[in-house]
């Protein structure tokens, strides 16, 4: 207990002469959905507006090609139409509602890449391409037309040279974040191998235990500038610290500041704002 409270209070003292700079950034997943539709033009720029430092959002392809935005493989939860989004080209695709949180459908639509990339075109706010692995290039394309490139965060999980050999003509040119599972045996190896090769811009570290040494000593990765994002919304990606044991229950110790104490300098969130509200009262977020 003793050594989890000075973790957090290094982490928090540390950051006192750099409030105005967000020391933990915070991403919020899908967008603002508990106060929008999910996958909405309107959950992403009202995340924006909130202050979150990253939107999360997903990517999938229509018939014609063009880059949506879309969770599932099927846009049957959030829509009110059926099938997959290359079944429909855009023109078609645009003629179903996203359903808001009570089922109801909406007269929002199922927005483009592009819609989104222009709308937050300019904003202090990062955009993470999950579900983008099989799009980078028409991703990189849409940012490229944009002027947004550096606003975007591509991922994947896989090792550095698998990506190097699918995309290697394009990996220079992007901001990456490499997606590492700490249950695995090899997790450390796949993180050097990463930092020996590329300068990452974060690693995404997942895990059901929470027992990884990374966790307990992750400076061989941020000492390299790189950034450590830690997941507090499902309890499957982070052994149970996460956002409604805070929110629901009140105890952020063994949550969000447990995730703190354990060197995340990037926490995605299905919270946004009262995450930010609880990272503010230690100087490790602006007030939202």
């Amino acid at each position: 207990m003793m050594k989890f409270k000075l973790a957090l209070l290094t982490l928090c003292l540390a950051s006192v002469q750099t409030f105005a700079q967000n020391k933990v950034l915070v991403t919020a997943h899908r967008g603002d959905w508990r106060n929008n539709p999910e996958n909405s033009l309107r959950g992403f720029v009202s995340a924006a507006a909130m202050g979150v430092d990253i939107v999360e959002l997903d990517l999938n392809l229509t018939k014609d090609g063009v880059l949506v935005i879309m969770h599932d493989q099927t846009i049957d939860r959030t829509t009110n139409g059926k099938g997959k989004p290359s079944d429909y080209t855009l023109e078609e695709i645009k003629k179903f509602g996203l359903k808001n949180g009570l089922g109801r459908v909406t007269r929002n639509t199922i927005p483009t890449f592009k819609e989104v990339m222009l709308a937050l075109k300019g904003k202090p706010v990062k955009v993470n391409l999950d579900k983008s692995y099989a799009y980078y290039r028409e991703a990189y394309a849409v940012l490229k037309e944009t002027g947004t490139l550096n606003q975007a965060i591509f991922k994947a999980e896989v090792a550095y040279p698998i990506l190097k050999a699918r995309y290697g003509t394009l990996i220079d040119s992007i901001v990456y974040m490499p997606v590492v599972n700490l249950d695995r045996p090899d997790a450390r190896m796949v993180i050097n191998e990463y930092l020996k090769n590329m300068k990452p811009w974060a690693f995404e570290m997942n895990f059901k235990s929470d027992t990884s040494s990374i966790l307990k000593d992750n400076k061989f990765i941020t000492q390299t500038g790189a950034k450590v994002w830690l997941n507090s919304l499902w309890a499957s990606l982070n052994a149970g610290h996460d956002d409604d044991l805070a929110v629901e229950e009140g105890n952020t110790k063994d949550s969000w500041d447990w995730l703190l104490a354990h060197g995340a300098t990037v926490l995605q969130t299905d919270r946004p704002k009262e995450l930010m509200q609880h990272l503010y009262q230690f100087h490790l977020h602006k007030k939202p």
